[in-house]
């Protein structure tokens, strides 16, 4: 029985994202396009591998038994492709990395033009989400988290600034307006601008001096969700309308311009910097291969 393998390929894409739009945003290519190939694929196999409603597209059990079989033997015609890479003067090929938020806004863009500019054939893919995901939940070869975040089995590399901290600031029209703050506590009688994560979850704001650590749920008047949103925040809070508590690199150009006027910085909390973490048991592609030679070459300089 002969079949299309580009066919095969785009039966794979939709069975790993679990439908055809999700697919597409994965593939770079389009639905239509995407159930037009399984469409003659599954012409060509005779048999039906999907099972499709208007609101979801799931494996029909011959579906399931040929990605059983099938998604091993991708895997191994990728790594195949991918070995090709040792021949070549310089890797190529796609690296897609699952990172934070923060991370995308904050780390990597000191890390990633150099890297694609030594490596012009290597098509960098970033996913930055707000919620900790499986860092191969979309086919992601490496992904970059907190220490809290990190997975089992897996091997952790230090990137970007080994220490980073929380900074408290406000606009010092608002702080004409309500006053200053001497301790965490009075944050609980000012307007607070702060985030939710998708699970609903308010993040609680932590402060520290010595060995007294504040814990508090912010109010106010402007929730947004955690991830690229908190940049409403930030503008929010440059024009006055109350307190942020974020990133201090992410808070630095509007701290450094005045635009905002640092509080209580005795009281900014620190954590350990961020890591890029993948599992060596898998065959290392030649994207991230470069990309991790990289960040150790930024590491010890």
């Amino acid at each position: 029985m002969a079949v299309d393998i580009a066919l095969l390929h785009a039966v794979v894409a939709v069975a790993k994202a679990g439908g055809f739009r999700e697919a597409a945003r994965m593939t770079g290519s389009n639905p239509s396009r995407l159930s037009d190939a399984v469409r003659r694929a599954e012409e060509q196999l005779g048999v039906r591998l999907f099972n499709r409603t208007t609101r979801t597209v799931a494996l029909t059990e011959a579906g399931r038994a040929l990605m059983s079989r099938l998604l091993p033997a991708m895997n191994e015609v990728d790594a195949a492709l991918d070995a090709l890479n040792t021949f070549r003067d310089t890797p190529g090929g796609t690296l897609r990395l699952n990172v934070p938020v923060s991370a995308a806004r904050i780390v990597l863009p000191a890390i990633v033009p150099g890297f694609l500019q030594r490596y012009p054939d290597i098509q960098l893919e970033v996913v930055a989400e707000s919620n900790v995901q499986d860092v191969f939940r979309d086919s992601c070869d490496a992904g970059v988290r907190y220490d809290d975040h990190l997975e089992q089995d897996m091997v952790a590399l230090p990137i970007g600034p080994r220490t980073q901290r929380f900074a408290l600031a406000a606009a010092p029209a608002y702080l004409a307006q309500f006053g200053t703050l001497q301790h965490p506590r009075d944050l609980m009688q000012h307007r607070c601008l702060y985030g939710r994560y998708a699970t609903g979850v308010v993040a609680e704001w932590e402060f520290t001096r010595g060995e007294e650590t504040v814990r508090l749920q912010p109010k106010g008047p402007l929730i947004c969700s955690i991830g690229a949103a908190m940049d409403l925040t930030v503008q929010a809070a440059i024009a006055g309308s109350g307190v942020v508590y974020l990133f201090e690199d992410w808070l630095k150009p509007a701290l450094d311009s005045g635009s905002l006027q640092p509080i209580l910085p005795e009281w900014w909390q620190s954590f350990t910097g961020l890591w890029l973490y993948y599992n060596d048991r898998r065959l290392i592609p030649a994207p991230l291969q470069a990309f991790l030679d990289y960040v150790r070459e930024l590491n010890a300089a």
